[in-house]
């Protein structure tokens, strides 16, 4: 309906390089920059140039952007009415961080195939700035993510934000560790520890840090590990500790103790859906954000307490 060269245009705008908006189209950087020629040859104005090290749209390209934007809510609002006048059918791509993909995006799935037996339904497990980009490119229709530095801002034309979580984050240390005896445990108390995170850059990498800074320190990070079995093996195992999202569980069995955190520097991810401006209007995808926050509010439990297992 709308010229997928609009679409290249807003990926090389977002990424400010033709070779990463080319990744997560899955072109090739020569077919990026063809797009961007013919599609500026048509128009009769430059629409990129080369500002330092990042491609910038120039003021008709960031004027074109404008009215993509406009275009691609449409685009959407307009597949959200068609739908409503026929049976279901096509496809929804869902993707979301390994603990969202886990606690919702997979049960979510199997109820739309049920639901919507005419649907295709794919659920990708990716970080936060790659499920961005599958949403942009239309890869995926919905993403779960953690709120950070790396995320649209709400005010983005593009996206449309959708509050599903605050998740609490816990401190796992191994049995017998002297915070098991308080009452009350703050990160600070931690400060001294050695820590397991995932690799640097991850995004739960900067959340460990980031909470971290605000509670007055950085921490000596000993360890990496991408998956929280791994990391709750090192810290039975007295290798060092780590912070624990609500959502993330752990074998019981495991040696770990899942503590409570306490005072003025409490860390806790938000969680968002992100979908395409004019998207959430579409049956499929409005089905699988009640589902989702739906299943986020039952989450919602009490806080384990200090010094119990997980």
């Amino acid at each position: 309906m709308i010229d997928p060269r609009l679409r290249t245009l807003q990926l090389v705008a977002h990424h400010g390089s033709v070779t990463r908006a080319a990744e997560a189209l899955h072109f090739t950087s020569s077919a990026v920059s063809q797009q961007l020629r013919a599609l500026a040859e048509d128009l009769g104005v430059p629409l990129v140039r080369q500002v330092g090290r990042r491609m910038e749209p120039t003021a008709a390209g960031r004027t074109l952007l404008r009215h993509a934007e406009a275009l691609h809510a449409h685009a959407e609002a307009a597949r959200a009415e068609l739908a409503g006048t026929e049976d279901t059918t096509g496809s929804i791509g869902l993707c979301g961080f390994s603990t969202a993909a886990t606690a919702f995006l997979v049960p979510t799935a199997a109820a739309l195939r049920d639901r919507f037996p005419g649907t295709v339904i794919q659920v990708v497990e990716a970080e936060p700035a790659r499920c961005v980009d599958l949403v942009l490119a239309g890869d995926c229709d919905l993403a779960l993510l953690v709120v950070d530095d790396r995320v649209p801002p709400e005010t983005d034309a593009r996206f449309e934000q959708h509050a599903v979580l605050d998740d609490p984050i816990d401190l796992a240390v191994p049995i017998g560790h002297p915070l098991t005896a308080r009452s009350s445990v703050t990160l600070r108390d931690a400060a001294h520890e050695s820590w397991i995170t995932c690799r640097p850059g991850s995004a739960y990498h900067r959340l460990t840090l980031a909470a971290c800074q605000a509670a007055g320190f950085r921490p000596h990070v000993a360890h990496h590990a991408e998956e929280w079995d791994t990391g709750a093996s090192l810290v039975a195992h007295g290798f060092g500790i780590f912070m624990l999202p609500r959502l993330a569980a752990v074998h019981p069995d495991t040696g770990v103790v899942r503590l409570r955190l306490d005072g003025p520097a409490v860390p806790v991810r938000r969680i968002v859906a992100l979908t395409r401006a004019g998207a959430a209007g579409q049956r499929v995808i409005a089905d699988a954000l009640e589902r989702i926050t739906s299943a986020a509010k039952t989450r919602q439990g009490p806080a384990p307490e200090s010094g119990t297992g997980p």
